[in-house]
């Protein structure tokens, strides 16, 4: 009887509590969304109500941008359209709803937030100290977009280029937004205020060669390294500017102030040194 007594109640108990846990049905699935690795492993073993303590401890925006780094990670080496959210759920840790209560706009807007946050990255990769060789500086700058090229792999094209059915006048606005914010903190290095419509184009064109030479990088296998891509493309915007002096004023002006900071054992010397005698070889045009 004594053993009956106990047992008895058990099962209400457990009743009980899945009542209890009825009404908050929206917010069930947060509880089992961990915050690391560390944390998920330690909630797969502690209790509900110790899951849905630490939920509790997660702001909105800390959730948020869970959910937004595990989308990111997923939709840097797949497509969007092969991307479902179950997946992100899981990647996360979480569930479909919980997902959707984040993002009631579905994949779509999920994309859109990951691709915020990319392009966010990307618009710092050219902020740099305003000082030294023009070419250290950008060759800084392409370190860690290259960087971001590595990282994203296969994933690159989804998260920048676009080309999908998640392809929409907004995320080509966010794209285009890095391209211009990149364009910008390169003229800020020229001490370009108003630049010539020859200065910007050659900026923009310039962007859009380190988009075109990354993906390429990608399709063969990143070869060459990493450090050989950089100072070609470095190469290439002195080039570029090179070209466009001997029909822009403004950008000759810029060119020669750059070249004044540079020095012999610097790349723009090794690029002088490369390219003087092949120039040699056809003075016959002049």
């Amino acid at each position: 009887m004594t053993s009956g007594s106990g047992t008895a109640p058990a099962q209400p108990a457990a009743t009980t509590t899945r009542a209890a846990a009825s009404p908050a049905a929206p917010d069930t699935p947060t509880s089992d969304t961990p915050t690391s690795d560390t944390p998920a492993a330690a909630a797969r073993r502690a209790t509900r109500p110790a899951r849905r303590g630490a939920y509790r401890r997660l702001s909105v925006e800390e959730r948020r941008a869970q959910l937004i780094a595990a989308a990111l990670g997923l939709f840097a080496h797949r497509a969007p359209e092969d991307v479902s959210l179950d997946d992100v759920a899981t990647a996360a840790g979480a569930s479909r709803p919980l997902v959707y209560r984040y993002f009631p706009g579905g994949k779509q807007q999920l994309y859109e937030a990951a691709l915020r946050s990319a392009a966010d990255e990307l618009e710092l990769c050219f902020a740099e100290p305003r000082s030294g060789p023009l070419t250290v500086r950008l060759g800084r700058g392409l370190d860690r977009y290259l960087a971001f090229v590595d990282e994203r792999d296969a994933g690159f094209s989804a998260l920048l280029q676009g080309g999908s059915v998640a392809d929409t006048s907004r995320t080509n606005a966010i794209v285009d937004e890095v391209r211009r914010a990149a364009a910008d903190q390169i003229l800020l290095h020229l001490e370009v205020a108003e630049p010539s419509p020859r200065l910007r184009m050659m900026v923009r064109t310039w962007i859009t060669a380190v988009e075109a030479a990354s993906l390429m990088w990608l399709d063969e296998g990143k070869q060459p390294p990493m450090a050989q891509l950089r100072d070609w493309l470095v190469d290439h915007f002195v080039a570029l500017m090179a070209a466009t002096s001997a029909s822009d004023p403004q950008t000759a002006r810029v060119l020669r102030a750059a070249l004044a900071l540079e020095t012999a054992e610097g790349q723009a010397g090794a690029l002088a040194r490369g390219v003087m005698p092949v120039l040699g070889d056809a003075s016959h045009l002049l």
